[in-house]
C-alpha cells in the first residue's frame, strides 16, 4: 500500500536507520547530563567521529574498525572538554562551543585527502527466516549492526540508570555533587568517564553518517545533527526511553521530507529541507513554556561547577 507515493513499511524501516546517528549522540549526552555536566560539543564530536571512522575504514577496509576508531577518537576529543571543565573548572558552555568549532576545523583538515572516496559497505545482520516475515521482517530484521547497537545502548543506559548501583551513583552526582562528594564518591572521575562515554557514542553516531548513510566523507556532513541530539535530551526530560521516541520523531521528519521530495511533492523543497530544524525549534519552545514542570526532571547540578572541598 502506497501513501502519497511512499511505502509505509519501507519508510518505517528507513526511519530506524536514519535515526541511529542522532539516537547514539543523544543517549551519550543523556548520560553526561545525568552526571551534571552540560557538553555543547556534541556536533564537534560527531564530525570528528565521522572523519576518524572514515579514514580508518579506508585504510583497513573494515567498517567495524572504523566505528571503533570513531569512538576512540571522539572520546579523546571529549577528554579535552573533561579536563578543561572538571580539572581547570572552565565554563562548560563556552568550552563546549569551542569543542564544536575545534572539531569542525580538525575534521576538515584530517579529511582533505579523502574527499570523493567511497567507503566499503556495512552489510546487514543476517536473521535468516525472520527477515522474510511480512511487515515485521523488513522493519525489524533487515538492518546493519549499528542500528541494533544503538537500540541495545538505549536499553542498557535505561537499565543501568534505573536499576543499578552505578546508575544511582551517576544520578546522585548529577543531582547534588556536594552531597555525593561528602559520601565519598569521586565526582570529577565519574564525570570525566561519563563525558568520554558520551564522546564515544557521539563519535559512533558521526561515523554512521560517513560509513553507512553516505559512504563518503563530506566536510560538515553532520549538518546540525549534534544540536538536534542536544534538543532531544531536553525534549526527553532526561529519560532514556523518551530519547528513543525523540530520535525517531526527528529522524522521521528528516526522512519524510526526503521521501516527499523524491515522490515529486509540489511543496517547496526549501520548506521541506528546513522542516527538521523548525520542528526542533518548535519542540524547544513548547518545552520552555512548561519550564517549571520540566525543571523537576533536570539534574540539580546540571552545568554547575564542582569545587572539591579539602
Amino acid at each position: 500500500m502506497m501513501v502519497f507515493g511512499i511505502d509505509p513499511i519501507v519508510l518505517i524501516a528507513s526511519l530506524m536507520a536514519a535515526s541511529t546517528p542522532i539516537l547514539l549522540a543523544a543517549i551519550g549526552e543523556l548520560v553526561v547530563e545525568k552526571t551534571g555536566v552540560l557538553n555543547l560539543g556534541v556536533e564537534g564530536m560527531m564530525i570528528t567521529g565521522a572523519v576518524c571512522g572514515f579514514i580508518v575504514t579506508m585504510e583497513t577496509g573494515s567498517p567495524g574498525a572504523g566505528f571503533v576508531a570513531a569512538a576512540v577518537g571522539s572520546a579523546l576529543l571529549s577528554l579535552i572538554f573533561a579536563v578543561l571543565t572538571q580539572v581547570f573548572l572552565a565554563n562548560q558552555v563556552a568550552t563546549g562551543l569551542a569543542l564544536t568549532l575545534f572539531g569542525l576545523g580538525l575534521s576538515a583538515l584530517m579529511g582533505q585527502s579523502y574527499v570523493g572516496l567511497k567507503s566499503p559497505s556495512f552489510p546487514a545482520v543476517n536473521f535468516g527466516p525472520l527477515a522474510d516475515i511480512p511487515v515485521v521482517g523488513p522493519i525489524l530484521f533487515n538492518h546493519d549492526p549499528m542500528v541494533y547497537v544503538a537500540l541495545f545502548t538505549v536499553v542498557g543506559v535505561w537499565a543501568v540508570l534505573r536499576y543499578s548501583r552505578l546508575g544511582l551513583i551517576l544520578r546522585a552526582v548529577g543531582e547534588n555533587h556536594d552531597a555525593a562528594h561528602a559520601l565519598g564518591y569521586k565526582v570529577v572521575r565519574i564525570r570525566i568517564l561519563a563525558i568520554m562515554f558520551g564522546g564515544a557514542c557521539a563519535g559512533m553516531g558521526g561515523a554512521y553518517l560517513s560509513l553507512v548513510r553516505v559512504h563518503q566523507w563530506v566536510e560538515g556532513m553532520t549538518a546540525g545533527a549534534g544540536w538536534i541530539a542536544l534538543a532531544i535530551v531536553v525534549f526527553a526530560s532526561w529519560r532514556a526511553g523518551r530519547v528513543l521516541l525523540g530520535a525517531y520523531l526527528f529522524g522521521g521528519v528528516t526522512l519524510l521530507q526526503l521521501n516527499l521530495q523524491a515522490a515529486g511533492s509540489n511543496f517547496p523543497v526549501q520548506y521541506l529541507s528546513m522542516s527538521p530544524y523548525l520542528i526542533t525549534i518548535l519542540v524547544l519552545v513548547l518545552m520552555s513554556a512548561g519550564r517549571r514542570r520540566n525543571a523537576l526532571h533536570a539534574p540539580g547540578s546540571l552545568g554547575r561547577v564542582f569545587h572539591a572541598s579539602s
